[in-house]
């Protein structure tokens, strides 16, 4: 197991994430962010399959058939799309349900501190981007509002930068509706 190396990457994950959600003015979401990852069920997991290049979460999936760590996480963190799945009592089916804005603007704060974490030195902005469009874009559960939203945040990042990115949130994004 990889303890230290896990609680390394989850940390400078974390502190990334607060310095964003700082950044976008959304101070309790930066200090609770991801506090999960540091409870057992998440930890451990973690610590298991860290492999330093990718999300534990991945390669658990891809050895057990599902993640233990995942399960838990999504259902505890506002900032996942995933979390924001509800039954529509006329569908009779689960359906993604609008995000509020906040989250919204945290789960922006957090897939930009994933990829500067994950990818280190070779980090450059359009991977924001394409790991969104390339990778999540086709499964994750997300209401059109929502992905309309979050879209948009991607697009003033790669044309405006980080700087514009977190003045549009901090202007737009921090209601707590």
């Amino acid at each position: 197991m990889h303890i230290f190396k896990h609680f390394m990457t989850i940390t400078k994950h974390r502190f990334l994430v607060l310095k964003y959600c700082f950044k976008a003015g959304l101070y309790r979401q930066g200090l609770t962010h991801d506090l999960s990852k540091y409870s057992f069920t998440e930890f451990f997991s973690g610590a298991k399959y860290y492999n330093g290049a990718r999300s534990p979460i991945g390669i658990e999936r891809k050895i057990v058939g599902y993640s233990k760590a995942w399960l838990h996480h999504k259902g505890r963190n506002k900032h996942h799309f995933e979390y924001w799945v509800d039954l529509n009592l006329e569908e009779k089916a689960y359906k993604p349900v609008v995000m509020p804005d906040r989250y919204i603007a945290e789960s922006f704060c957090d897939h930009l501190a994933a990829s500067k974490v994950y990818n280190k030195k070779n980090f450059v902005p359009q991977m924001v981007i394409d790991y969104y469009y390339q990778k999540e874009k086709t499964f994750l559960p997300m209401h059109p509002i929502t992905q309309t939203k979050f879209e948009n945040l991607l697009k003033i990042y790669l044309e405006e930068g980080e700087k514009a990115t977190f003045k549009y949130i901090k202007q737009n994004m921090r209601s707590k509706k």
